[in-house]
């Protein structure tokens, strides 16, 4: 993964750095790959739209509003086309994985790199590779956000919109005020801590929506980039049969927290709308999710909201370490199906819809952190929180935890973290069945 260094001082030189709607079902007669003109524009067909559905988040501020300004900014420069939206849900790609089981695919999709990965293997992905659109779209990608466009095999699966993200735990200062939490929290032991003074005071420490596997994960990434900087990339060294101690550490630490009372008891079948809601509403102390949640917290809770850096086994570790980000630049974002009728059409709007997602994003909601060049002017206001990233973390940025490629790591990663939530299970366990994967995958 590409790690880029943002050295430059103040917001404004920063963020000047960062540069309609009706189902078309399945696809499924596709021609298996590009051709030279798509279905619906054969002779006999020129004066029918173009049908293009499109599986997308679009549940708030930060997803629906770049995605509706994308297909408005379509319609001018391709008015043959008609977007058909499928709102995603936070399932962690389950509905999607289904589509592709039952060969219902979207002509494009919105996805992450393990999925992409298992699509391209069962065929459900178009290979980006040759296309105008991926190579005009290579041309105005943003230095260092290479890794977010190009996968480690060196293929292009999916056209990026955001930069490389990352998460963060945030948390309403008035609550911390009220019960006497003092910040910033630098250790494991501040943070068990805290825990235990807003379950006392009728608080949930922590919401999380750990139905989905992934936030699990990526808290206990958090917890691994203060112990190993690279994140998850070295457990995919060849030879690396057992849990590494740094991960050993995290997985105790983690166990800890949780034994401290952290997360509450139904986290693992708590699902976004359920734990943003309990943050939202003043019932949580704190909140784990990417910087994205940034637009959503800051319009409900104003100025009672910030963010802190990941927490560490001691104050000198934090120091030393907290600006090594729990964040990853792996490949993502709108992805083409093969089994389209109109593959051709798919790839350019999947590319021009990234691209002006990442205009949105950067414009209005003032985020720096996208995947493409930008040449207009931002005119959004900005909210404290990113303005906190635009000035103190962007410039000193150490460096970005590594992806992790493989599946069957990701995999067990995201079961066993999750597992960690529940009470009884150890941080022994969570070890013992990682042994098990690595010495199977790392022979």
């Amino acid at each position: 993964m590409s790690n880029k260094l943002f050295r430059t001082l103040g917001v404004a030189t920063v963020l000047s750095l960062a540069f309609s709607l009706t189902a078309c079902g399945g696809n499924n007669a596709g021609n298996g790959g590009s051709t030279s003109e798509d279905s619906n524009t054969t002779a006999g067909n020129t004066d029918k739209k173009i049908q293009i559905k499109i599986y997308a988040q679009h549940f708030d501020e930060d997803t629906s509003k770049p995605f509706d300004y994308a297909v408005e900014e379509l319609k001018k420069e391709m008015p043959e086309v008609e977007i058909v939206l499928d709102e995603a849900v936070q399932d962690g790609y389950q509905k999607l994985k289904t589509y592709a089981a039952t060969g219902n695919m979207p002509d494009i999709y919105e996805t992450d790199w393990p999925t992409l990965q298992t699509f391209a293997k069962s065929k459900n992905v178009e290979l980006l590779d040759e296309y105008q659109a991926t190579k005009d779209f290579k041309a105005n990608l943003n230095t260092g956000n290479e890794s977010r466009l190009i996968a480690p095999d060196g293929h292009v699966y999916a056209f990026p919109y955001t930069g490389i993200e990352f998460q963060m735990l945030f948390y309403n200062k008035d609550i911390f005020k009220e019960v006497g939490i003092e910040m910033p929290i630098k250790t494991i032991d501040q943070l068990a801590g805290a825990a235990k003074k807003l379950s006392t005071a009728g608080y949930t420490p922590l919401s999380i929506f750990a139905k989905e596997k992934w936030i699990t994960t990526s808290f206990y990434s958090g917890l691994v980039t203060r112990e190993e900087t690279k994140g998850f990339g070295p457990l995919e060294t060849k030879g690396t049969t057992t849990l590494p101690s740094p991960y050993v550490t995290a997985a105790e630490q983690m166990k800890k927290l949780e034994e401290a009372g952290l997360f509450d008891v139904n986290a693992t079948n708590t699902n976004y709308d359920q734990a943003s809601s309990l943050f939202y509403q003043g019932k949580a102390g704190m909140f784990v999710n990417g910087q994205w949640e940034i637009y959503s917290s800051a319009e409900k809770l104003g100025d009672k909201v910030d963010w802190m850096y990941w927490p560490a086994k001691d104050e000198a570790t934090y120091e030393n370490n907290k600006m090594y980000i729990n964040g990853a630049g792996g490949p993502g974002g709108f992805a083409v199906s093969p089994s389209s009728k109109n593959v051709e059409t798919a790839v350019k709007v999947a590319s021009f819809i990234a691209q002006k997602y990442s205009e949105y994003k950067y414009t209005q909601l003032g985020s720096p952190i996208v995947a493409t060049k930008v040449d207009k002017e931002m005119t959004g206001e900005v909210p404290a929180m990113m303005k906190r990233i635009a000035e103190e973390v962007l410039p000193n940025v150490k460096g970005y935890a590594n992806a992790v490629s493989s599946v069957q790591i990701k995999n067990a990663l995201d079961d066993n973290t999750q597992n960690m939530l529940i009470e009884g299970f150890s941080a022994k366990q969570f070890t013992d069945n990682m042994n098990r994967v690595l010495n199977k995958e790392n022979k």
